[in-house]
Order: structure tokens, then sequence, then C-alpha cells
């Protein structure tokens, strides 16, 4: 199956993308994946996109679009693939469209996943980081550390990242609206957009999530 998977940042996207990938035997392929992979490949696109990252600038449209068609064509997407993170905006929608149509492919699914907006800045402002080791992570309301502000498991300090203050979590999400939002509309025009709440436990988002794409592959 070759699935797109798209929500607000705090929607559990990377944590849904890599269960669904693995259940279904495909490559789960992201937009941040991609960027690493390239920079420290050396690659051509990649060292086009760090240079723009190092002025600050953001990656064009032709960049990404170039890493997601490269990464696509490697032996093991042959069967499929789930996309997180790419497309980011119509740009991006129509230039997919265009890689898997000259394959003679197309999308069988489009997963759109669903969260309030106070609870996702809830869920992001509220988390906190270990400065020893990010793996390491809590949250204030969800899953605190047993002393605040240190980490349970190291003993490090706990932190809040700048990207996780709410007012950047709300300016995130305007770009969300704004730039992402659009490829919503436009892929339910052909038929491809389940939407889902990803409310709830991890394993209950990833059942109506599997639950979607099987009726999918059905019709």
């Amino acid at each position: 199956m070759r699935i797109v998977l798209v929500g607000p940042p705090g929607a559990g996207k990377g944590t849904q993308a890599a269960l669904l990938a693995q259940t279904l035997s495909v490559p789960h392929i992201s937009t941040g994946d991609l960027f690493r992979a390239n920079i420290s490949q050396g690659t051509e696109l990649g060292l086009k996109a760090q240079q723009f990252m190092r002025e600050g600038k953001l990656v064009p449209d032709e960049v990404t679009i170039g890493m997601a068609k490269d990464r696509m064509d490697q032996a093991d997407a042959e069967d499929g693939f789930l996309l997180d993170g790419f497309p980011r905006n119509l740009a991006q929608a129509e230039a997919l469209d265009g890689i898997l149509r000259d394959a003679e492919l197309k999308l069988d699914a489009v997963l759109d996943l669903e969260v309030p907006e106070e609870e996702i800045v809830k869920r992001i402002a509220g988390r906190r980081m270990c400065r020893q080791d990010s793996s390491h992570i809590f949250h204030v309301e969800y899953s605190p550390s047993k002393e605040q502000g240190v980490c349970d498991t190291c003993g490090g300090e706990l932190y809040q990242r700048e990207d996780d203050h709410e007012d950047t979590v709300r300016k995130r999400l305007e770009v969300y609206h704004s730039e992402t939002e659009p490829i919503i509309d436009y892929y339910r025009s052909q038929g491809l957009v389940t939407t889902l709440s990803a409310l709830g436990a991890v394993s209950d988002v990833t059942s109506r999530a599997l639950n979607a794409l099987g009726r999918a592959e059905a019709a």
C-alpha cells in the first residue's frame, strides 16, 4: 500500500507511522529522516538542503521532492510506503501525484489524524526533555517525573525545549493550517481521505488506522 499520513504537530504521526509501517511491512519515509540521511551521506540534495538550513532559510520544495522521489525509488519501497511529513503543501502533493503517475502507480489512502487544538497545545507545551539524554521524555500532566524537574532514569535536569513553548506551538499550528491542511481537501476530492481521532491510547489509534486501511484496500 502507498499511504500518506497527515496531521498537526503533536498528533502522534511519528509514533503511528512507525507502528503502521511495521505492521504493513512497508518503509516509513519521514521528511526528517530524509534530510538527516541525505546530509550525513553528503548527497547533492543533502548539500543543497544543508546550505539553506545554515542560512536559516526554508529548504525549497524541489529539494524535498527530489529526496522523497529518490527514497521512493529504492527497492524496499517497490511494494509500497508510508509517507510522514511529505507532502507538506499543495505543490508537494501535486509533485507526488506526478511522480506516481509517471511510474503508473497511485496512492491507496490518506490518513488524517485529528486532535483538538487545545489538546495539541497541552500535549506539546507540557513535554519535558532530559538534558543528559533527549530520549528521556516526560510530561507534566500525562507522565510526570517523580521529582519535579529531575529525570527518573538518569537524574538529569528536565527542561522545556523552545519549540515546545505555548506561543511557538500556536505558531506551528498556524503554519500547519495555512500550508498543510489544504492538501487534505486536495486528497479528499480524490476520495482518498479518512479522518481519524488521534485521541486515546496509541494502540486504539493504530487500530482505527488499520481498520481504515482495510476499507481502503477493499475498495
